[in-house]
């Protein structure tokens, strides 16, 4: 496993490459869900490749970059043990030189959900996501459906400026008790641990209501929260049901892929998960 630091070492060993490179970009602080997508990519490509880079520019003013969990020695053990080809540890100044002043802003997708409760996040997304496609060089990009919003910015990306690669996109891997697998769960102290569970719990019920004929999307947002306010330690930020393509609200949910998803915060811990339904 190498590990790269400089745009300039990964660019020169990059087309020292044959064949395809799949590529894994993460913060960092990895779980069982990263390793599923490097799995993935191992298992479709002759070369794997990871990024570790906990990205500023997707932070607001108000949130967690210098709390965000980092464990680099851990994290590159468990690379190791996935027999990944390169590790990608670019420093802030690589990424961000003085005088950086280009940004990716992808349109309309980016304007609902995490998007209008965190604007400019999916600006820093979309940016970063851009640098490491152009250095890396992948045939193939793995995302994880927990962030479902983030893969549609990403797939819309791609295809507007004609990215030569695909994204591929990887069923969230969820603890035994349904939670999405997330580096900032570890700030979930006990009690809030056990209260976590309430937002699968809720997405479960408006699958199961689907599923028995329930179509109207004002219900079955109401009854998912009618079921997340019997947890104390849950407040609701935001429950959607919508297009699984423009993100658009739907009042109906018939036969097109509808994407139902909520952000909960537990304690002072925002967790968003998400299901697909039709």
């Amino acid at each position: 496993m190498r590990v790269i630091k400089t745009i300039i070492e990964a660019r020169k060993i990059r087309w020292q490459l044959s064949g395809s490179v799949g590529f894994v970009p993460t913060m960092g602080y990895l779980h069982e869900g990263h390793l599923t997508l490097v799995r993935r990519a191992k298992k479709e490509n002759s070369i794997v490749a990871v990024s570790i880079f906990v990205n500023p520019t997707q932070f607001g003013p108000s949130e967690d970059l210098k709390k965000y969990p980092r464990d680099l020695n851990r994290d590159l053990e468990l690379l190791e043990r996935e027999k990944t080809d390169i590790v990608f540890m670019p420093s802030e100044q690589e990424m961000y030189p003085s005088k950086f002043n280009s940004w990716v802003d992808v349109e309309k997708v980016t304007e609902r959900l995490e998007g209008a409760s965190r604007p400019g996040h999916f600006r820093g997304v979309a940016t970063i996501c851009t640098k490491l496609f152009n250095i890396i060089q992948p045939a193939r990009a793995y995302f994880g459906q927990k962030d479902a919003q983030q893969v549609v910015v990403i797939k819309k990306m791609v295809a507007d400026l004609n990215m030569d690669l695909e994204i591929v996109v990887v069923p969230t891997v969820r603890e035994s008790d349904g939670l999405a697998m997330s580096s900032r769960n570890i700030y979930l102290n006990t009690e809030e641990r056990k209260a976590a569970p309430i937002l699968f719990k809720a997405l479960s019920l408006a699958r199961q209501l689907w599923q028995d004929g329930e179509q109207n999307a004002d219900k079955i947002c109401g009854e998912m929260t009618a079921l997340i306010q019997k947890e104390p330690l849950a407040s609701i930020d935001y429950i959607s049901i919508a297009d699984a393509d423009t993100l658009e609200e739907l009042k109906e949910v018939s036969h097109q892929p509808a994407l139902v998803s909520s952000a909960v915060r537990i304690g002072r811990t925002k967790l968003i998960d998400n299901i697909t339904l039709g």
